[in-house]
């Protein structure tokens, strides 16, 4: 470092716009696929209903049949399978909804509540909405793909916080293209205004969105579990999922020992599962958010176990039911939660768009289609603005600055996002290593001359 070059407290305009680039390059792609996933299930509540709308509306003649009544149907029609839930019919002309255990698959059937008729079965993991949720969060690919997403959310973060920097005025004159588009321009001051407008207006949402989606994430999220372990934070199960490991296969393995002392009996007669009305008496007058599943005992207990599965979280409810007489032995709330536990389940509901409504979803599509807008924008610059037969990026600062500010920032993202920081480490050698060595390489990302130069 050239000690006549004064230490700067920011790092060098060039630099950062260098790693925006960068981090565009990286994540746009993914991003345009999570809005997309994202923006289809922010609305699972109507999909699902418009899905099913041809078992919550049935003829119902006569005196419909008991839950285990349904539930046995529902067994009968799968040899081998054990219950595992029943959910709480939200009409008395729907459908009854038991989900049971088959080899380890949990299986949802839908059976006729007068005539026990079995309508539709449906593997749990073959839903439409469990599948565009593996989509979004594991692209198909189990934990390789959670691991990829949240590469790419991470380095969306980076491109968001250097986009902000990037976009800060400077000598700007008036609010056109800061805070407004100046619409009256065309070319590259249109998209250019366009692109960093729109940036500013949607980047806080994004950040949330991007945030609140780590605790997901199989690297980050078993990241989170250690913190918590090592601060006495910890809990014994937490209210969200990580990574592809807690499948609803995974789910329906750990239920394998509910009633394991009903499956004992020969044959497929009939189980008694005259408790579960029992317990549908004692849960409906509570009017807990739906889906409200009725879970059967597990082995060495007789007490059953109703919780609400809604996706506002802040609705969640669990009991633990007598078997012999209903009566609610323990009720654990959502106010009841670690803090912790209590924020990400509230980041997670409006993540979902399901926290205040259909508010929460109009603006997470808001927040989803200017993300699409902004990423096509920055494609259309970068196009613009490219020579043929390179790269385009941003040539790199010729006598890089230290700067301590921008230390102790990289040192607290890389302790918040590791993923990012091993990733970047990993690019840096390599470009310093090897492309800046390979002269068609370096020349093609505007490294030629500056092979030791930092971006």
């Amino acid at each position: 470092m050239n000690p006549s070059i004064p230490l700067k407290p920011w790092p060098d305009y060039r630099a950062v716009w260098r790693w925006h680039f960068y981090a565009g390059l990286i994540c746009i792609p993914f991003i345009i696929w999570l809005a997309v996933t994202g923006s289809i299930y922010l609305f699972k509540p109507q999909i699902e209903a418009w899905l099913d709308r041809p078992y919550d509306h049935l003829a119902i003649a006569g005196q419909p049949a008991s839950a285990a009544a349904e539930v046995n149907a529902a067994l009968a029609a799968l040899p081998g399978a054990t219950l595992r839930d029943y959910e709480l019919p939200r009409t008395p002309d729907a459908a009854a909804r038991v989900i049971v255990n088959r080899q380890g698959e949990a299986i949802r059937v839908y059976v006729h509540p007068q005539t026990l008729q079995i309508l539709k079965t449906v593997p749990e993991e073959s839903r439409l909405m469990r599948m565009i949720f593996k989509l979004h969060g594991e692209l198909l690919i189990g934990n390789t793909g959670s691991v990829i997403v949240e590469l790419a959310a991470s380095w969306a973060i980076i491109m968001i916080i250097t986009g902000l920097y990037l976009w800060w005025p400077r000598q700007a004159q008036g609010l056109g293209g800061i805070v407004y588009p100046r619409l009256g321009n065309s070319g590259r001051v249109f998209w250019r205004d366009l692109h960093a407008v729109t940036g500013f207006w949607i980047s806080c949402f994004v950040l949330f969105l991007l945030l609140t989606g780590l605790p997901w994430a199989k690297f980050w999220g078993g990241y989170f579990k250690e913190i918590r372990q090592l601060t006495g934070t910890a809990v014994a199960q937490q209210d969200w999922t990580s990574g592809a490991a807690k499948s609803e296969k995974a789910a329906a393995m750990e239920h394998m020992d509910h009633s394991e002392h009903m499956t004992m009996s020969s044959g497929n007669a009939a189980q008694d599962y005259s408790a579960l009305d029992r317990m549908i008496a004692v849960v409906r007058p509570l009017n807990l958010a739906p889906p409200v599943l009725i879970s059967p005992p597990k082995k060495n207990s007789m007490n059953w176990t109703a919780r609400s599965d809604a996706q506002n979280r802040p609705l969640r409810v669990n009991l633990v039911l007598d078997g012999r007489t209903g009566a609610i032995l323990e009720r654990d709330d959502f106010k009841d939660h670690h803090p912790i536990d209590r924020i990400v389940g509230i980041g997670i509901a409006a993540h979902e768009g399901q926290l205040f409504g259909w508010p929460n979803q109009l603006l997470g599509i808001v927040t989803a289609s200017s993300l699409i807008l902004l990423s096509v924008s920055s494609v259309v610059l970068w196009w613009r603005r490219r020579s043929r037969g390179i790269l385009g990026a941003p040539e790199p600062s010729q006598q890089p600055r230290f700067s301590f500010g921008l230390a102790i920032i990289i040192l607290m993202l890389a302790a918040y996002l590791p993923l990012f920081a091993a990733s970047a480490v990993i690019i840096k050698l390599f470009e310093k290593l090897v492309l800046s060595r390979i002269p068609a390489a370096r020349d093609w990302l505007g490294l030629a001359d500056t092979a030791h130069v930092s971006p």
